[in-house]
């Protein structure tokens, strides 16, 4: 029997995420005994807070916590990111209505998008940059421009450039600082500078916060710009910060009105968290400076010197300066693309490291490592390497 179903014509601008292939080839890979080490994921293998996890199993143990639960988050929760916000950015959010509790910063860029793009309206996406606001953008069918990072602008936007664009039908502008795959450190002057742009051309700016704590000590939120909450939208995620990756806990801070919106489209895909989970979150956002130093900075010190040894070991470049829980490297001039050395690594050495053009074409000759692997993981790596690199 014939059947002439067809899928949306919407799919046919996307394709599957790329993690999500090369992971099942891995899998595979590891099932036949090569034994990969993965150097590809920003997943952190530490446990959340002790505090954290007993709020969880003490909530869970009640019976009438089961049930459907709010689709605006528990107070406690909106309370919990607004005291964060305060503490750490000195942002001052209203709970009741800046603040949008979600399964994690990812669902919220699908959420925006559909909250203020119509199709073939404009939305500026960076390059390289997350591959998912780009493809989120397309499932919108908005009318995707890209606008060029560059390392000898320190992987910020070219305002110069910008400007030049026809921005006429330009609503929504990504951008991700502290930066990924990058690792360019937000700043106050760049933030700045965003905020005008946007106000400048009535384009929302919407900013992509979750590694803020990585290796970073000079922590900013784009909202503590001044004027920022009158066109800026930022998400934030626990997944980062709090080692809570699984728990897909996140949230989306704006003005009142914005946050209407994007409610509105939430609302009717969702139907509200794990209660223990949010009450466990808000715990997990009363960890100390003592908590995060060691487990958002001292850990990954001593993981990121290996993997700068890693990195010279494939004869790549990289500015140490950078922050987050990647290193971001460029690679030889006798490699092709990054794809050339990445497949080299893996089929090789069995180290999975990830090739900077799925990030966008000015990717392609970068590397990433992934920080989340542990110190005794990433020797191995680096054996592995010397000793495959050493004898070609």
């Amino acid at each position: 029997m014939s059947l002439n179903i067809k899928p949306a014509n919407r799919l046919n601008t996307v394709s599957e995420y790329y993690f999500s292939k090369k992971l099942r080839e891995i899998d595979e890979m590891n099932k036949a005994g090569k034994n990969v080490i993965s150097l590809g994921i920003g997943k952190p293998d530490l446990p959340p807070s002790e505090n954290t996890i007993k709020a969880l199993n003490e909530e869970s143990l009640k019976p009438d916590v089961h049930g459907y639960q709010s689709y605006i988050g528990i107070p406690e929760l909106r309370k919990g990111f607004a005291d964060w916000y305060q503490k750490w950015f000195g942002v001052e959010l209203n709970p009741a209505n800046e603040i949008q509790p979600l399964f994690g910063s990812k669902e919220g860029i699908l959420h925006i998008s559909l909250a203020f793009l119509n199709p073939g309206d404009g939305v500026l996406v960076p390059n390289p940059g997350y591959p998912t606001y780009m493809s989120v953008s397309r499932l919108a069918e908005a009318n995707v421009i890209s606008y060029y990072l560059d390392e000898n602008n320190g992987w910020q936007p070219d305002f110069e450039a910008l400007e030049k664009l026809d921005l006429s039908n330009v609503k929504l502008m990504w951008v991700n600082y502290p930066n990924m795959p990058t690792g360019a450190p937000a700043t106050k002057e760049l933030f700045d500078k965003l905020v005008a742009f946007g106000k400048k051309h009535s384009i929302v700016i919407c900013n992509d916060n979750p590694y803020s704590f990585i290796l970073n000590e000079n922590r900013l939120s784009l909202l503590a710009a001044e004027g920022a909450k009158d066109i800026c939208i930022e998400l934030n995620s626990m997944s980062k910060s709090h080692n809570m990756s699984g728990w897909r806990m996140g949230l989306v801070a704006s003005n009142p009105q914005f946050i209407e919106w994007i409610l509105r489209v939430k609302s009717n895909i969702d139907s509200g968290m794990f209660r223990p989970m949010m009450v466990a979150a808000a715990e997990a956002l009363k960890n100390t400076e003592e908590w995060h130093r060691e487990k958002n900075i001292e850990v990954y010190q001593k993981r990121r010197v290996i993997a700068e040894k890693i990195m010279q070991q494939m004869g790549c470049t990289f500015d140490p300066k950078q922050v987050g829980m990647f290193l971001w490297g460029k690679i030889p001039d006798q490699y092709k693309d990054a794809g050339e050395l990445a497949d080299k690594v893996l089929y090789n050495a069995h180290v999975f490291v990830t090739p900077g053009f799925i990030f966008g074409d000015k990717g392609n000759r970068y590397v990433r490592l992934s920080l989340c692997a542990t110190e005794k993981m990433l020797e191995e790596s680096l054996e592995r390497i010397c000793k495959v690199l050493s004898t070609q």
